[in-house]
């Protein structure tokens, strides 16, 4: 599974999703078009305001690209993000998912 980090999007969630959609998307789609069977894009930590936006994103990507696996994290915890790409890698079935990081909280369930 390829992973793809986002880094930096604006605070603002309608800026965050129209730089996301202009810069990153395409970067996406060119990555998809190279054959990828599953990609994980990687967002950093953000608020409750950006979720929407994030979610509606992958799980479109997911529909119009299946049978590709697209998901997508959110988080700055290295060893979070490396065990939600290693559950995803395993995890066949999923797809279309948004799941923010809590490294505070739930790790030793993904783990």
């Amino acid at each position: 599974m390829a992973a793809f980090r986002i880094g930096f999007l604006p605070d603002d969630p309608l800026a965050a999703s129209a730089a996301f959609y202009a810069e990153i998307l395409p970067q996406v789609l060119e990555r998809l078009a190279s054959g990828e069977p599953a990609i994980t894009l990687i967002f950093d930590p953000a608020g409750h305001v950006h979720r929407d936006w994030r979610e509606a994103a992958i799980a479109t990507l997911a529909r119009e690209k299946a049978p590709v696996r697209i998901n997508g994290i959110a988080g700055d915890d290295e060893a979070a993000i490396s065990a939600s790409l290693a559950y995803l890698d395993s995890a066949g079935g999923i797809t279309g998912q948004y799941l923010p990081l809590d490294s505070a909280g739930a790790g030793s369930v993904v783990r």
